[in-house]
């Protein structure tokens, strides 16, 4: 996944459609070169936050915000029976290759449906927060999520190898 910089002077969704891809490279890049011991690696035992982990996680996110929410289909989780997003952190036995598979087809699919989308003014309802919220909200949510959770990805590629920087 290259990364690219979002534009200076862009409109307003092709602003927020480079940034979200800005930082999902981002994530990719933070687990650039590592073998699957490496990205299983817990940063602060007893939590189970990894790379490989954050790599699943953000394919359930994707799944959800894009999959599900704006284009409505009834698809289970990748890594949960059950509906929990945590499981998704739980890398035993999982292997890289699996995660990015499943991430980047996540991210495929969800590129996808905001292209499909007429403007960023769709909506959608959201059981947990009882509203419908737009497109540009699903957007914004997904940088914040990416952008909180690529700070986590510093550091945990910090304690692997010493690599900062983003």
């Amino acid at each position: 996944m290259e990364r690219i910089g979002p534009p200076l002077a862009g409109g307003e969704r092709e602003t927020l459609r480079a940034y979200l891809d800005f930082h999902r490279a981002t994530l990719a890049m933070k687990c650039e070169g590592l073998g699957d011991e490496e990205l299983r690696r817990r940063s602060s035992p007893p939590s189970t936050l990894s790379l490989m982990g954050l790599v699943r996680h953000m394919a359930e996110v994707e799944r959800q915000w894009f999959r599900r929410t704006v284009g409505g289909a009834d698809v289970p989780h990748v890594w949960s029976d059950r509906h929990d997003f945590q499981e998704a952190y739980d890398t035993t036995g999982a292997s890289g290759a699996e995660a990015f598979a499943a991430w980047e087809a996540e991210v495929a699919h969800a590129r996808r449906v905001e292209a499909g989308a007429e403007s960023l003014e769709v909506t959608a309802y959201v059981p947990k927060w009882e509203a419908d919220v737009s497109l540009r909200v699903v957007m914004l949510h997904m940088i914040h999520e990416y952008a909180r959770h690529n700070g986590h990805a510093d550091l945990l590629r910090e304690a692997i190898d010493g690599v900062t920087g983003a």
